[in-house]
């Protein structure tokens, strides 16, 4: 792979992962369901618990700038099982998420549709069990397929794609709250809190998925310039903005329309026509589906560079992770990706898959926040592009934070990663642990080798393909 990502680039990889799914569907079935105009605290609580693994991801960007993120990093201080399992699991969580926020973008893609007289077969609109007649998520399989087709164009092209589509989006979501503040009825911000605390508390564990993008950023790591110093800036920066914004439009959702009205597939778009700005909610419905688009990519980047590491560590197969000889990218490893993710979107719905991908990505803050601390005592002296602050009361408030938010979640999601995991260590024991051993005869990173390492020394170019 090549090395050509700026601090810009990154960042807006970073926004594009965040923000999406949860700001233009989530948040509406969540506030309508469970939280009700709470929906805004629910979007804190999951960002302070993501704030405090995004601290320990920023320091191990900051010490390994490699491909592989929770994986990698948990592989190289707690040893090859555990990165093994997390690495396992977020292949599956990142599938996921692809799939969810293509689910969400189809309900609003289908509005823009019907907007202009367009409308699909009754079969063709969703996920059995969705509505009347539904078979399939037919937009949600083909956004999927083309976002893998774009991602296997080369890193450079397909960034400047991400970048521009993201700049884009936070247009049209400012666009949102400016114009949406204008007509916000604060009577339907009463009751606060419907539900109570706890439904807002549920909600958090909800929406978690939609504010944790810097993990697939760190995927990026080996097509990243100065990776130790701009992967971790990228991280904060991205998570910020993106906060700020999820923060007003939820203010803006819940003020536009009484909460129990919110419609969970198109909840922005549907909640300005209600006021009136139909032509208005349709351009929300343009940025909608801009805005997924973002998200499905960075995702499906990630999965694809995480498969790449597991692949070149031997415990996948070599087949998986080879690098297009041209194009400089794991070009089989996206397209099952998106085959496998476009499934998922066609005949699941969203609540199922979204309620998947969180107990994944919280397991492996948990690895990854207990890393970062065993990390900081067992060797101090690391050369660290980014300090965690507040050790060792941040990585254990991380580690808290997380494990609460999974309590949340129902024990059918607790079964299927148990299945999911039972499976990865079956692979692991008849194949992983045996192939390793020829391919990588050390550990999956030498840390004192990066030590050792000058920032403007890291390798550049190209690895050798598998």
């Amino acid at each position: 792979m090549v090395r050509t990502l700026g601090l810009t680039q990154l960042t807006m990889i970073g926004i594009g992962a965040i923000i999406g799914a949860g700001i233009f569907s989530l948040a509406a079935a969540v506030a309508r369901d469970v939280a009700g105009p709470a929906v805004l605290i629910s979007f804190l609580v999951a960002g302070a618990a993501s704030l405090c693994a995004a601290f320990a991801y920023a320091e191990f960007a900051g010490m390994v700038p490699k491909a592989g993120s929770s994986y990698t990093y948990c592989a190289a201080v707690l040893g090859e099982l555990v990165g093994w399992i997390v690495g396992w699991d977020l292949l599956l969580e990142y599938t996921a998420i692809v799939a969810v926020v293509a689910i969400g973008m189809s309900g609003y893609l289908g509005f823009l549709l019907n907007s202009v007289g367009l409308d699909l077969p009754t079969w063709a609109l969703g996920a059995p069990g969705t509505g009347a007649g539904h078979k399939v998520d037919l937009l949600a399989i083909v956004i999927c397929l083309g976002v893998a087709w774009l991602l296997t164009r080369g890193t450079r092209t397909s960034a400047r794609v991400e970048t521009v589509l993201t700049i884009i989006k936070i247009a049209i979501v400012l666009l949102v709250i400016v114009v949406g503040f204008t007509k916000v009825n604060t009577d339907n911000l009463s009751p606060f809190a419907p539900f109570g605390l706890s439904g807002a508390f549920t909600g958090a564990a909800t929406v978690f998925f939609a504010v944790f993008g810097y993990d697939a950023l760190s995927t990026a790591a080996e097509e990243s310039v100065e990776a130790r110093k701009k992967l971790p800036k990228a991280m904060m920066i991205s998570l910020a903005v993106s906060m700020g914004l999820y923060v007003l439009v939820c203010v803006v959702l819940t003020g536009l329309q009484n909460y129990k009205e919110l419609n969970p597939s198109s909840g922005i778009s549907s909640a300005f026509a209600s006021v009136g700005l139909n032509g208005f909610a349709n351009l929300i419905a343009v940025g909608a589906v801009i805005g997924i688009v973002t998200v499905t990519f960075s995702f499906m980047m990630g999965a694809s560079r995480l498969w790449y590491a597991l692949s070149r560590d031997g415990l996948m197969p070599a087949w998986f992770g080879a690098i297009h000889p041209k194009r400089r990218v794991p070009h089989r490893a996206t397209w099952v990706i998106g085959v496998v993710s476009a499934v998922l979107a066609g005949v699941l719905p969203i609540n199922a898959v979204a309620e998947l991908t969180n107990i994944g990505v919280l397991l492996a803050f948990v690895v990854v926040s207990a890393a970062v601390l065993v990390l900081r005592y067992r060797k101090p002296d690391l050369k660290r592009g980014f300090r965690c602050p507040g050790m060792p009361v941040v990585p254990i408030l991380g580690i808290l934070f997380s494990v609460w938010l999974m309590s949340f979640l129902k024990w059918e999601t607790w079964f299927r990663l148990g299945i999911w995991l039972a499976v990865g260590l079956v692979i692991y024991a008849a194949y992983g642990y045996r192939r390793t051993r020829q391919v990588m005869p050390g550990d999956s990173v030498d840390l004192d080798a990066l030590n050792e390492m000058p920032d403007s020394d890291e390798p550049e170019g190209r690895l050798a393909p598998l």
